[in-house]
């Protein structure tokens, strides 16, 4: 008997083996025809975690009589999602019980099991639990990924940075000592007078809650960053992103004498590269008592909107060209990056495809 190719009616289909079972594949189009439980078996076999895929019985949406016929009994197939979460379109013969997969879905559909464990974890519901921890710390929950290593160079940043505090910041006399030595000052800067403070101030902090938010943040979207692009290469960026910030807030006032200090610009850097990578991921935002999901360009579009204003309205004690520095920075470095990225992580250029729907 001929058969038919649903993608392109030609009649250039051929037995090809795919992950073990014996499928007909189009020699012209490239998609392939499977029978009923063979991309259950395809899939259980391929290396994408999961060793007893049952796929064909648990499809997505129905999107209705699909114009494609199947390849053996030329019936209209029905078009559905592959999953409701993840919006790759596949035909399916209800008579043969059959699935058509055209040749650009292939990786992702053999992939899709690791998608339906990731989406798992990103798409939890917020609970009381995390409401309490908002309501009462006002900090964000995050909801991502789980690294494939340890972030060794974020926990040393925390480390160091909390080491460094208490090594001076309950004691007057230290606090003065090493501001005067360590802080940036733009007006010395120009004047040549300082160039260890460069590096130095991204490791100060004027008080306690300066230190636990920064320290907050640098661990929420560290670990990821880092788990991304490597332990080397993720400490370059941080440094590259703080000394960016830094030149942005002596560019803002060349003449000032304040003391800077923080990792805030370097942390803003990284939130400019977690927006780009990490689209799918979601950061709770809390007004008054209702907290919601936000994905990531919002929560930092609002973020940046309130460093514009406070920048606008020249709010002191607050270095916001540093933050808006550090962040523009960020967005050049994740946008310079993000082919190397997501080629070495697939998982994470799956979750960037617009198939992906994250609930929030």
């Amino acid at each position: 008997m001929t058969i038919i190719c649903p993608g392109c009616n030609s009649q250039a289909m051929r037995v090809f083996d795919f992950h073990g079972q014996e499928v007909d594949s189009c020699t012209q189009c490239g998609g392939i025809w499977f029978d009923s439980g063979e991309l259950n078996g395809a899939l259980s076999v391929a290396d994408n975690g999961n060793s007893n895929v049952g796929i064909e019985n648990a499809l997505g949406e129905n999107l209705g009589v699909s114009s494609r016929k199947c390849s053996h009994c030329q019936c209209n197939m029905q078009h559905y999602y592959l999953m409701d979460d993840f919006q790759i379109e596949v035909d399916v013969c209800h008579s043969c019980t059959g699935v058509w997969i055209d040749e650009h879905e292939r990786e992702k559909v053999v992939q899709s099991p690791r998608v339906r464990a990731a989406l798992e974890l990103l798409n939890q519901k917020t609970s009381v639990k995390t409401w309490l921890f908002q309501f009462l710390l006002q900090m964000p929950i995050e909801y991502n990924l789980k690294t494939k290593t340890k972030p060794w160079v974020t926990y040393a940043l925390l480390a160091l940075n909390i080491i460094i505090f208490f090594a001076y910041g309950y004691s007057e006399p230290a606090t003065v000592w090493v501001f005067d030595h360590f802080a940036m000052q733009p007006s010395l800067v120009m004047q040549g007078q300082q160039v260890m403070p460069l590096l130095s101030h991204m490791f100060l902090h004027g008080d306690i809650i300066h230190l636990l938010g920064n320290m907050y943040f640098l661990y929420v979207v560290g670990d990821n960053l880092e788990d991304a692009i490597g332990h080397s290469r993720f400490l370059a960026v941080y440094l590259l992103c703080g000394f960016a910030a830094a030149f942005a807030q002596i560019a803002s006032d060349p003449t000032s004498a304040i003391f800077m200090v923080g990792a805030s610009g370097a942390i803003a850097g990284l939130f400019g590269m977690y927006l780009l990578w990490f689209r799918h991921a979601s950061l709770t935002f809390m007004f008054v008592i209702y907290q919601k999901k936000l994905s990531p360009m919002v929560f930092f579009a609002i973020w940046l909107l309130l460093n514009l204003f406070g920048a606008w309205a020249a709010e002191g004690g607050v270095a916001y060209w540093a933050h808006i520095g550090g962040f523009v920075a960020g967005l050049i470095i994740g946008l310079s990056l993000k082919a190397r990225v997501m080629s070495a992580n697939p998982i994470l250029a799956l979750l960037n495809s617009p198939e992906v729907k994250v609930s929030r």
